[in-house]
């Protein structure tokens, strides 16, 4: 039995446990999420979603394979156990290619699925929910679930073909609004109906029998829904478990499944602990780690101003102000409003736009500067206090040191400790 299917199967027995899954390829999010996992003694769920990385590279450039090879070095790197990683894909279908006939975008997905099986990948989001150029908005229920199937056919095939049996476990199903936060401003969400929930189990498991997959039902073991959590620029939107109370006795009535939960960025220690109570014990994280990895840089480069000369300083936020402006695609049509607006929202929406620009090299070089900078002169502890105060009590009580790089990794822990002591998982 898969480890995932254990940690499902204790949640359905009443035990209050879960798993988070880090959605993030850069390296700073995994190396803080090893070292927690590390720290915990827990399973690590790291996954790759299908804009970061896929057989054409995605926008990080790495191809399944890579991708794997670089959480594996850096597992590697802090000593931990490759027997507790488990690698994920996430919205595997045409996501990336909506833009061009269905035909061709699940040519695609056929390739992106081989791919990440291949590669070792053992949770596969199945995510057809997407209209491409020549498909009716929405799609069915039915199209969707067809679409799915197609891919698991795939998947089994490709996991017997490379490594002789499958143990590929499915979630299926998405979460509305799009991936990794709304583009426009929320006031309040509409709970995933318990009728629309089953509709999309049924659906899928009818066309899992037609596609000849039947077999891998019972490793089906999430279902995406919207559970009323979300956030968007500069609010979130909480889980309130009244709302979601009926939605939650979906999973009572199927043996295998619970609810994976998407967007829970940003939420409360109690609502997180509540989401894993409501049978939402899948949590998915991503952008809240590059925001708290962003907000540990900016305050680092604000200490830099204080004590570096000006012509010595890394000018690390005026840089990535202007590479964002210089390129606008990845964040043109999320951020709406004045100029003002837009540029505040380049540095400080939650939703994090900026995390598809650190990859860039003369983001990079100055991050360099930064860390050289800080490194020579050394932090001050006053400084410290004033602008990272978490970490300041951290250094004090000797648990962090007070390099750059070691602020930065424990900003990120910090989310990630939420998430972990909701989870109350380990690897028994």
């Amino acid at each position: 039995m898969s480890i995932l299917k254990k940690v499902v199967q204790r949640n359905k027995a009443g035990e209050k446990n879960g798993i988070y899954s880090v959605c993030s390829a850069h390296p700073f999010v995994i190396e803080a999420a090893l070292n927690q996992a590390l720290n915990d003694q827990s399973l690590l769920l790291i996954e790759a979603t299908s804009n970061q990385v896929d057989q054409f590279g995605g926008y990080t450039g790495m191809k399944p394979a890579d991708f794997k090879e670089f959480v594996l070095d850096l597992a590697k790197k802090v000593k931990f156990p490759a027997e507790n990683l488990i690698l994920g894909g996430d919205h595997l279908g045409p996501n990336r290619w909506q833009n061009i006939a269905s035909d061709e975008a699940m040519n695609n997905a056929d390739d992106l699925i081989e791919a990440y099986v291949q590669a070792g990948f053992t949770k596969i989001h199945l995510d057809c929910s997407m209209s491409c150029a020549d498909d009716p908005v929405p799609l069915s229920d039915e199209i969707v679930a067809q679409r799915a199937a197609r891919l698991a056919n795939i998947a089994e095939k490709t996991a017997i073909k490379a490594f002789g049996s499958s143990e590929l476990v499915y979630v299926i199903g998405t979460e509305v609004p799009v991936p990794g936060g709304a583009a426009e401003e929320l006031e309040e969400l509409e709970v995933t109906s318990p009728e629309a929930a089953h509709k999309t189990i049924n659906c899928h498991k009818q066309a899992f029998e037609k596609a000849g997959v039947a077999a891998c039902w019972p490793r089906v073991i999430g279902l995406v829904v919207q559970p009323g959590v979300e956030f968007d620029h500069t609010g979130i939107i909480d889980f309130q478990p009244e709302k979601a109370k009926k939605l939650s006795e979906v999973v009572n009535d199927y043996d295998n499944l619970v609810f994976e939960a998407h967007s829970t960025d940003y939420q409360t220690d109690n609502t997180y602990k509540a989401l894993v109570a409501g049978h939402f014990a899948i949590l998915k994280v991503g952008p809240a780690l590059t925001f708290a990895m962003r907000e540990a840089l900016y305050s680092l480069a604000d200490i830099e101003e204080q004590i570096v000369t000006k012509a010595h300083c890394s000018n690390f936020k005026n840089i990535i102000e202007e590479v964002m402006c210089e390129n606008p695609d990845y964040w043109e049509k999320y951020y709406q409003g004045t100029e003002s607006q837009q540029r505040f929202s380049r540095s400080y929406s939650f939703s994090d736009r900026i995390r598809y620009y650190w990859p860039e090299k003369s983001i990079q070089h100055a991050q360099d500067k930064l860390f050289t900078n800080l490194s020579r002169t050394g932090i001050s502890l006053p400084l410290l206090s004033q602008y990272l105060p978490v970490q300041f009590k951290a250094v004090r009580e000797g648990t962090v040191n007070a390099d750059p790089k070691s602020l930065v990794l424990d900003s990120i822990q910090e989310v990630l400790r939420s998430y972990a002591s909701a989870c109350q998982q380990s690897k028994g």
